[in-house]
């Protein structure tokens, strides 16, 4: 009996021994695995890590080469190119710069490979624009050649207007001359007094009892330089207070002196041959007597004013 129990608990102590050999077994298996996904955990987060670093630098890639497009496509455009293949480019660029949110997709190869290709585009770019900065420059070349040339022109033309209107000065003012030189002139010019009974009183003062009739009586010096045609010459006769003697009835008008109208006294036609000759007017009023005082006498033909005179009346 007693060895009996002797085996039994020699059973269950090798039973415990091999359940501890179990156990430490499996703490060992538990451990391993452990060890393992510790192991598999830090290569992934390193591997996790490496991408997000590489994704960050591949964005500050992205935005330096969107910076750089974003110039060229500005200096283009300055230079007169065409960006529409660049802007397209851009497009593309801010679609790959929205897709490195994923970590997990991304795919280092695939960017390095995009970013090679834009920064061969910004190469091609660089040539075109240094093209084009070539071709602007010819342009400009051009164009300061062609604007001093037209500036050139324009001088001319000034100086040859200049010249047409210095001239075309000249021509008026020998013109204005001659035609003052042309001017006919009244030279000794008397007012004399014709009573009613037809006598003609001279000296330049009378009295208007005896005054029917003036008689203003002058002679037109020669002038080679006058034409010898038909002259109208316009007689006025002012009054003591300025006004002139007209009246619209016995053959007084208006004429046109220096641009503005004025009345005269009376008119007459002649024929100048330019010999002396003599010309007269002879203007009564009627029943109305001349006031007294001192009367002005004026002459005009052709835009001039050709002659004066006065008579006193007592």
């Amino acid at each position: 009996m007693e060895s009996y129990n002797q085996d039994r608990r020699n059973n269950r102590k090798n039973y415990l021994l091999v359940a501890l050999g179990i156990l430490a077994a499996l703490n060992l298996l538990l451990l391993y695995f452990y060890y393992q996904e510790r192991q598999t955990n830090k290569a992934q987060q390193t591997t996790l890590t490496d991408k997000t670093q590489e994704m960050l630098v591949t964005k500050t890639r992205l935005d330096s080469i969107s910076t750089q497009l974003d110039a060229k496509i500005s200096e283009i455009q300055s230079l007169g190119g065409r960006v529409d293949s660049l802007l397209k480019v851009k497009e593309q660029l801010e679609a790959d710069k929205r897709n490195l949110r994923n970590v997990a997709a991304f795919d280092i190869k695939k960017y390095d490979a995009k970013i090679k290709g834009y920064l061969s585009i910004l190469d091609e770019k660089d040539k075109e624009i240094g093209r084009l900065k070539e071709e602007n420059s010819i342009l400009t070349s051009q164009n300061q050649t062609l604007t001093e040339e037209n500036t050139s022109l324009k001088n001319e033309r000034q100086a040859l207007n200049d010249t047409v209107n210095t001239i075309s000065e000249k021509n008026r003012e020998l013109a204005e001359k001659v035609t003052l030189a042309s001017a006919l002139k009244a030279e000794n010019l008397v007012v004399n007094a014709i009573n009613r009974r037809g006598k003609e009183s001279d000296g330049g003062e009378y009295r208007a009892r005896r005054i029917d009739k003036v008689k203003i009586a002058f002679r037109l010096s020669t002038n080679p330089l006058a034409q010898l045609n038909e002259k109208e010459i316009f007689l006025r006769i002012l009054d003591p207070s300025g006004s002139v003697i007209s009246d619209m009835a016995t053959g007084s008008g208006q004429f046109i002196f220096n641009g503005q109208e004025m009345v005269y006294t009376a008119k007459q036609t002649i024929t100048y041959d330019n010999s002396g000759q003599q010309v007269a007017f002879v203007y009564g009023r009627g029943n109305i007597p001349f006031k007294e005082g001192t009367h002005q006498i004026e002459l005009y033909s052709e835009g001039f004013k050709i002659g004066q005179g006065e008579f006193t009346v007592k």
